[in-house]
């Protein structure tokens, strides 16, 4: 009766043993299976944003046109009116929406990367900044994320501070891509929205300008971190005019994300990339980054590679006519109460402590 005993004991532990590793296989399996549609929901987040950048404004604009010619004519007219009646708004910051900025979507976006904004500096919000955001990529990613979503959290890094990211006003033309844009608090990049925005909207306001713009993106490629600020001065114009504080930006690995063709200066094709940019506002490039289910394949997902946005050195005005670095980090504080500086000379400043800045936060990022 004890052999029998002991043998049915046997067999019972050995049965829970079998249950339990079971129960762990199972477990492993299931995380496993759900690392993998995490990954796929954060490819998927990036693809619709990159869809929505390249296409959702010329295909919004074909549904419209179609529309009067359909039966549901009259939807198009109320869009069309509205349109008409709402076509300003953008010029006076947009129209920003707090649930849009928090949709889990944008997580998933900066998961993907993952992309994070390192603060290195406080901001008054009695005052209002200029971003002077670099290096431009092909879609300025970092930038959308970390001011146009609350994925990196810049509300609680910055309280109290509203920021602008500044695109094209051309995008501001295209039904519903324009809503859309709004409502991550995005606005036009021309004189008469950032004028608006840093005397009749109170304090508070950060504008985020990709300054190399169009430009600038034609020199994107992996491993290559270079810059257009030659002519670039306007928005030292419109900072010393409304005596806002400069806040150069650096994206550490937003050039890492897509590989591109690029033409050399002289070739054809930078001449068709130099005209589109002059007449239409961009220019053309000729990019792939990732498929969809294969990073093995081409596509228009970008690739995998961390971006961390950093802020850059300070510049103080201790006297009435001249400026001095102050080290790192902090706002530079500009006023048109100084006739003596210059834009230009505002520009060289900022020109002059960019590679200090870049070198001084590579070797923590580990580019």
């Amino acid at each position: 009766m004890k052999t029998l005993i002991a043998a049915y004991s046997g067999v019972l532990r050995g049965t829970g043993s079998s249950i339990l590793s079971a129960l762990q296989d199972l477990f492993s399996i299931t995380c496993l299976n759900r690392s993998k549609v995490e990954k796929q929901l954060q490819v998927i987040s990036v693809l619709q944003w990159v869809l929505s950048f390249l296409m959702l404004g010329v295909t919004c604009s074909v549904i419209l046109m179609y529309t009067f010619c359909t039966d549901c004519w009259l939807i198009a007219v109320l869009y069309f009116t509205w349109l008409v009646f709402d076509w300003n708004t953008p010029k006076k910051g947009g129209r920003r929406s707090q649930w849009v900025r928090n949709w889990a979507v944008w997580r998933y976006f900066r998961d993907y990367f993952p992309i994070q904004l390192v603060k290195t500096h406080n901001l008054l919000t009695t005052r209002n900044y200029i971003f002077g955001y670099h290096p431009h990529g092909i879609m300025g990613l970092g930038a959308f994320c970390n001011f146009s979503t609350e994925a990196t959290e810049v509300s609680k890094k910055f309280p109290g501070i509203r920021p602008y990211l500044a695109t094209l006003a051309g995008n501001f033309r295209m039904p519903v891509l324009r809503e859309y844009l709004m409502s991550g608090g995005i606005c036009p990049v021309n004189r008469d929205t950032i004028d608006y925005l840093l005397s009749k909207n109170g304090s508070g306001n950060a504008i985020i300008i990709v300054v190399g713009g169009a430009a600038e993106s034609l020199s994107s490629m992996p491993g290559k971190n270079a810059v257009t600020l030659r002519n670039r001065k306007g928005f030292v114009k419109l900072a010393l005019h409304h005596g806002a504080d400069l806040v150069p930006t650096y994206s550490f690995g937003e050039n890492e994300v897509y590989k591109q063709v690029i033409f050399e200066e002289g070739s054809w094709g930078r001449w068709v990339q130099k005209k589109f940019q002059k007449y239409i506002g961009f220019a053309p490039c000729i990019f792939h980054g990732r498929g969809l289910f294969s990073s093995d394949t081409w596509g228009l997902v970008p690739y995998s590679k961390p971006i961390t946005t950093v802020g850059n050195n300070s510049c103080d005005h201790h006297h009435h006519h001249h400026h001095t670095l102050t080290g790192f980090p902090g706002p530079i504080k500009l006023s048109s109460l100084f006739p003596g500086l210059s834009p230009a000379r505002c520009s060289c400043s900022k020109v002059a402590s960019l590679p200090y800045f870049f070198f001084l936060n590579k070797s923590f990022i580990e580019i």
